[in-house]
């Protein structure tokens, strides 16, 4: 009897779970399907700068709502292009982050288009301790000697000014890798600018030595300073006012005392023989 109540409970269990397979089943029939197939995708890091090989690509899937834009489904069409930003392995391939088609490997795929590159000579110092790293912003400060206008005879004067501000970093020495942190102490810095801002660099370091100022990636602002010279670092003392003296009070004049006038006097001539005399009452 024990038994009998086992085996119809054990069919019973094996039914409802027969149920749920087939219920389960066909919800997920019913469902949208979550894969959009394979895209292209890093089969290893890749540097900037470097063009595409097959053996650095490979096909992966991709679920459909987190496609990247115009991701890429046939390795074929990336063949010899060339990156213009770093890219991790398994990391989707697509156009934002191609160099325009035809264009070479090398430092010149990573400029902009109508602007140039320029390498200034730098040291630990000017390169701030090897903290201007490719992908960083800096400001160029110029130090040099200048004549003042208006003086006779003219006499030079040093002065510090910033000459160009913002400036893109593209390369430190022969390194264009922009996913580095660690400060690198190099004696040449790349820099990316303008046909005009070329000429300005150009100029600059002829006549003065160049220092580099490293700014925040996100500072858009501009600095408008009139340069540091030794009257503005050291103005000159102003001299204490001297008092002006006091002129002195002019010296009293002494007194003079009035004589009374004598009271008049009535006087008679007496002549004495022949000497005449005066006689006063």
């Amino acid at each position: 009897m024990k038994n009998q109540r086992a085996l119809v409970v054990m069919a019973i269990a094996v039914l409802f779970g027969l149920a749920a397979v087939v219920l389960a089943g066909r919800w997920l029939l019913h469902q949208p399907s979550s894969s959009a197939g394979r895209i292209v995708v890093a089969g290893a890091d890749i540097n900037l700068g470097q063009r595409l090989a097959p053996e650095m690509l490979k096909m992966a899937d991709w679920p459909a709502d987190s496609v990247p834009k115009n991701a890429f489904v046939d390795p074929a069409k990336l063949n010899g292009r060339v990156l213009k930003n770093s890219v991790l392995v398994g990391e989707p391939l697509s156009e934002a982050k191609l160099a325009p088609a035809g264009t070479l490997g090398g430092l010149s795929a990573l400029i902009t288009e109508g602007k140039r590159a320029i390498t200034v000579r730098v040291n630990d110092v000017v390169g701030v301790a090897g903290f201007a790293l490719p992908g960083n912003y800096v400001d160029i400060i110029v130090s040099t000697m200048k004549d003042p206008v208006g003086e006779a005879p003219p006499r030079e004067q040093s002065i510090s000014k910033i000459v160009l501000e913002r400036i893109l970093v593209l390369a430190v020495a022969q390194e264009v890798n922009r996913d580095e942190t660690k400060p690198r102490v190099v004696n040449a810095v790349t820099l990316e600018v303008t046909p005009a801002q070329a000429e300005t660099l150009d100029l600059a370091r002829s006549v003065g030595t160049l220092s580099l100022a490293l700014r925040n990636q996100v500072d858009p602002n501009s600095a408008d300073t009139t340069g540091a010279t030794k009257l503005t670092l050291l103005p000159l003392a102003t001299p204490a006012p001297v008092p002006k003296a006091q002129p002195k009070p002019p010296a009293p004049r002494p007194a003079v005392h009035k004589v009374a006038a004598a009271p008049e006097r009535a006087c008679t001539t007496v002549i004495n023989g022949l000497r005449p005399s005066a006689e006063c009452f």
